[in-house]
């Protein structure tokens, strides 16, 4: 039956150990042991807490100290100060304390966990532990109720009330697994409902209640529990006893499975819990209990079944099988073959999604890929369901590796669950399956069966292993839990791994299908598998040669009648008439062996040929044997020889030809042989005194020369058995002494191990920084955008930054060539070699701004590249871009030219004005204002026209049109109008201005005033 029940562990008085006084002083009295005497709370909740918290310890009794610790565990939020502690002790006279790390737990007092902190419970303490999972995914309930399950077992007490998500579901199977109680709130009275209802979700829950009312029930229940001596399983009452089967025929007529072989005591605690729960004091009353209340037989069915499971739980067995077991069923298989493991009693999926997991990981490590089908049973309904669905809490991810959960999982919408991925849930099948009544699977690479049978009676565990062994495939691999094993089938599996219980199956163990087989079928398999060894194919799909092995063994001696054997004289294949020489052997048909079938007159000297020919391996002849055959007798020559002596097989495999030829009898035969056990009466009559005499000498010498070998050979096995014994002892002292030292080489491996250890995580943060510098190192040098290249002595390039390429076209596969061998695309500059190869001679750095083929300037700077140490090993070449400077400086340097002719211009005593090919001014010195009175705005806006005198405007326009022509204009005398409108003569000299491209945008005239002198001449 594929039931799980998870060990538990009694805690009695008599184990219980003095612990250290406690560190505070201002506490109650300390625990005296590592496992606490008295029941300990551990009572979780998140949004809606406090309400719950408030209905719970106004609910306790006022006058009668519980007699248990309560510790509260709630979902804080780590970066404010927690009120908690302040507010609970208005509801309860119980000390409240706010947890610090090592604080001892004691009865009748209330712990708070502090903000921003998981705590676990361990020998009698509250240990604060860093959070590792981020804000948001931490499920501190699940980490405490977990440490509270391993520590305290039976005495560890749950209560889950309103709360959000699914934080303490796997916290409750802990702690029922190992046979403690669970409470939780009605969800119709939180204020969140979802941590209550994934609690009542696992079918664990002992009591839904009220806050208000959970106090009482729970003093209830540990009074019933704890409250009086438990009786010893072998002092119960013959009542007693009847009403256990009774509770037997109960369960398996409502759920069909039996329970009456497994365990009576961890069944017996299971049934006392829910006595416990129920307040029922007799076992016979809980009987009657359960027939009038159907629906408690389901509730303890669900109980019996309790599966305390994880991803890769037992982290070295699963280590063991990926090492010792997957690679060894991937590697060598045939293209096409399915992979097909069987994972009984996997309750809610957790190990065969593992196993699944290991498959696909060692496939794509091979790179190779196989069908897989992973068969995984149990006969909980509800716990094939989970399994199915795929869908796990997040505190999952403690016990996976971050690689593993990315890999094969999907974090579902709600953020509070992961689900195993398609591709991993598509190769399990999940059934309700009874392991014992239900046909098993077969043609299977691996069974996994993990604390299943630690459960069950002797003659399930005789049933189970033998079915097994018929399931798998030769070299079929069994994996078992810690404290499993085959048990009295040796024969049937070789150990891989004695400590992690990984177990092979034999090709030559004797076979489940006992009946008729006996010794000859594990000798007819180990024969099939050397010849198909022998031959090159499958040892499963060849046949056994036995009748070719007869028949040529007969060939070699011409003999119709015989017989294949092996040592021990088991029958494998007959020959020819053998009915006048074997008979069949009374008593109970099973397998058919020679020497008991032998008829009389055969018997002794048959058994002495085949133990002569089995040590010899020699043939072996006997003549002249009288063997009586219905109601006569019969002369016989008997030849025992090996059958497959050319052939390289195991000693416990070979086989030998009994082979039997009448003789024809002569009167010396006659007289010879003749006596009264060997003979007819009727020719017993006709032989004489002497002969029988003589014949009886005869039998009497053989008899004697077989008792004299049968004792020396005693004596020779007496002396190998010895000498055998003697070694083994001497073996025994040196595997005792090699264990020791193995044992001495364990610790300082171990001492070693943590050296190692402590510098292995210094090296960790060493490469931490530098990996962080390097990150640093790089985003600065591509931040700064400045191109920069690392040269070594000889001038080689050891890295560049992305900046650099523009300039020197260097790519990634240029890291180690010569930087003179890269092609730049500087303009005018070649001497880059020379420059860095003077630079490291002189460590003197250099510096000169380079012009690159697209007009950018830049400024190159040859730099020594100093370690740490001081050390030169190259030079750092740089490039800053100064183009912007550049431009700016020729930008400076116009403005500094054009500024000097406008000082030129400004402080001149004659008129500077410059005009626009149509005669707009466009610019009006000082000395225009001086000498025609518009001072330079009014200016702007005029036309040169308005300046010329009307008798003069037509020759000074076609003087303009000879300054855009660049023609040289000889100074002239003209007229000009001032802003006052009188006529002043003017000396003006014209001057064309061009752009760029040679053409005139622009007149430039000096004008200087013509003073009159004495008597109005100029």
């Amino acid at each position: 039956m594929s039931g799980r029940l998870d060990l538990e562990v009694s805690v009695g008085a008599g184990r219980e150990k003095k612990a250290d006084a406690p560190r505070k002083a201002d506490v109650c009295e300390a625990v005296r042991s590592p496992v606490a005497r008295f029941p300990i709370v551990g009572i979780g909740a998140s949004a809606g807490g406090l309400a719950a918290f408030e209905a719970f310890f106004e609910g306790m009794p006022a006058q009668t100290n519980p007699g248990m610790a309560f510790v509260l565990v709630q979902h804080l939020a780590p970066d404010h100060k927690s009120l908690l502690t302040e507010l609970v002790r208005r509801y309860t006279r119980m000390q409240v304390l706010e947890v610090e790390d090592g604080m001892v737990v004691q009865p009748d007092c209330t712990y708070i966990i502090p903000p921003g902190r998981d705590m676990a419970f361990l020998n009698g303490a509250l240990h604060l532990l860093e959070p590792s999972a981020p804000r948001g995914q931490r499920l501190p309930i699940d980490f405490f109720f977990r440490s509270l399950a391993e520590t305290q077992h039976d005495r560890a007490i749950a209560i889950v009330l309103s709360g959000t998500g699914s934080d303490g579901m796997l916290g409750v199977r802990a702690i029922k697994g190992e046979g403690g109680m669970v409470m939780a709130q009605k969800p119709e009275s939180t204020e969140f409902d979802g941590m209550p209802r994934s609690a009542l979700a696992t079918g664990l829950v002992d009591y839904e209640l009220l806050p208000a009312e959970m106090p009482a029930a729970l003093m209830a229940y540990v009074a019933h529990v704890f409250g009086k001596a438990s009786t010893p399983a072998a002092a119960l009452a013959p009542t007693a006893e009847s009403a256990m089967q009774k509770i037997f025929i109960l369960l398996r007529s409502h759920t069909g499975h039996d329970f009456s072989s497994y365990k009576p005591s961890t069944i017996r605690r299971r049934i006392e819990r829910r006595m416990a729960v129920h307040q029922v004091e007799s076992i016979e009353s809980y009987v009657k209990f359960m027939q009038l209340k159907p629906t408690e037989v389901e509730a303890l069915f669900r109980d019996l079944l309790i599966g305390v499971t994880s991803f890769f739980r037992d982290t070295e067995a699963f280590e063991a099988l990926e090492r010792d077991v997957i690679a060894r069923i991937i590697k060598g298989r045939p293209p096409g073959s399915p992979v097909r493991v069987w994972v009984p009693g996997c309750s809610t999926g957790e190990e065969a999604y593992s196993i699944a997991m290991l498959l696909h990981e060692q496939m794509a490590t091979l790179k190779v890929s196989f069908p897989v089908q992973v068969f995984a049973t149990d006969i909980d309904n509800r716990a094939i369901a989970t399994a199915r669905a795929g869908s796990y809490p997040v505190s999952i991810a403690g016990d996976l590796s971050p690689e593993r959960l990315s890999r094969f999982f999907l974090l579902e919408s709600d953020g509070m669950h992961y689900r195993v991925q398609k591709a991993i849930r598509d190769v399990l099948i999940f059934s309700e399956q009874d392991v014992i009544k239900d046909p098993p699977f077969s043609r299977l690479d691996l069974i996994s069966c993990r604390n299943l049978m630690i459960y069950m009676g002797a003659d399930l565990q005789r049933k189970l292993i033998p079915l097994f062994h018929y399931s798998l495939n030769p070299n079929g691999l069994l994996f078992l839990g810690t404290s499993e094993s085959v048990g009295e089938f040796a024969d049937l599996f070789e150990a891989v791994d004695r400590k992690s219980k990984i177990f092979l199956r034999r090709h030559a163990a004797q076979s489940p299908r006992r009946d008729g087989g006996g010794r000859a079928l594990p000798m007819l398999m180990a024969i099939g598998e050397s010849h198909a060894r022998s031959r090159g194919t499958k040892p499963e799909l060849a046949k056994v040669p036995l009748r070719e092995l007869a028949e040529q063994s007969l060939l070699q001696e011409l003999a119709p009648i015989g017989a294949l054997v092996n040592a021990q004289g088991d029958i494998l294949y007959l020959h020819g008439r053998t009915g006048m020489y074997l008979e069949p052997a009374s008593g109970e048909a099973g397998i058919n062996n020679i020497l008991k079938m032998a008829r009389e007159g055969l018997r002794r000297e048959l058994a002495t040929a085949l133990n002569r020919a089995s040590s010899s391996q020699q043939p072996v002849r006997t003549s002249g044997l009288w063997v009586r055959t219905n109601g006569h007798h019969s002369l016989v020559n008997l030849i025992v020889r090996p059958a497959n002596e050319n052939a390289a097989v195991a000693p416990n495999t070979r086989l030998y030809m009994v082979i039997l030829m009448e003789r024809v009898v002569e009167a010396a035969d006659a007289n010879t042989h003749s006596d009264t056990s060997q003979k007819p009466e009727g020719h017993e009559s006709g032989a004489t005194g002497d002969a029988r005499l003589l014949a009886l000498e005869q039998e009497l010498r053989a008899k004697d020369e077989y008792l004299k070998s049968t004792h020396e050979e005693l004596e020779t096995t007496n002396d190998e058995l010895r000498s055998s014994n003697e070694e083994m002892q001497s073996v025994n002292e040196e595997l005792q002494s090699t264990n020791e030292e193995m044992e001495t080489s364990k610790e300082e491996l171990q001492s070693v191990n943590e050296e190692l250890s402590t510098v292995n995580a210094e090296l960790q943060t060493k490469v931490q920084d530098l990996s962080r510098a390097n990150n640093d190192m790089n985003n600065l040098l591509a931040g700064t955008g400045i191109a920069t290249v690392f040269v070594d002595h000889r001038l080689c390039i050891l890295r560049f930054t992305p900046a650099a390429n523009a300039i020197t076209n260097l790519i990634v596969s240029d890291l180690g060539r010569p930087v003179g061998h890269v092609v730049s695309n500087l303009v005018g500059y070649d001497r880059l070699v020379a420059d860095a190869q003077a630079v490291i001679d002189t460590l003197v750095p250099h510096e000169v701004d380079v012009q690159s083929t697209k007009g950018k300037w830049y400024t190159l700077r040859i730099q020594p590249y100093r370690t740490l140490d001081n050390v030169i090993e190259g030079v750092v070449i740089t490039f800053v871009e100064i183009s912007e400077i550049v431009r700016v400086r020729q930008a400076l340097q116009k403005a500094n030219d054009e500024l000097r002719l406008a000082v030129v211009a400004r402080d001149a005593g004659d008129a500077f004005i410059v005009q626009d090919l149509e005669g707009h001014i466009l610019a009006w010195n000082p000395s225009a204002v001086r000498i025609f009175g518009w001072t330079e705005a009014e200016a702007l806006t005029m036309n040169v026209r308005d300046l010329v005198v009307p008798a003069e405007r037509e020759g000074f326009l076609a003087k303009a049109q000879q300054a855009s022509r660049s023609a040289l204009l000889e100074p002239s005398r003209v007229g000009r109008l001032t802003k006052q409108g009188e006529i002043v003569e003017v000396s003006m000299t014209s001057t064309a201005l061009l752009d760029g491209a040679g053409r005139t945008y622009a007149i430039a005239t000096a004008e200087r005033l013509i003073v009159p002198g004495p008597g109005g001449t100029p």
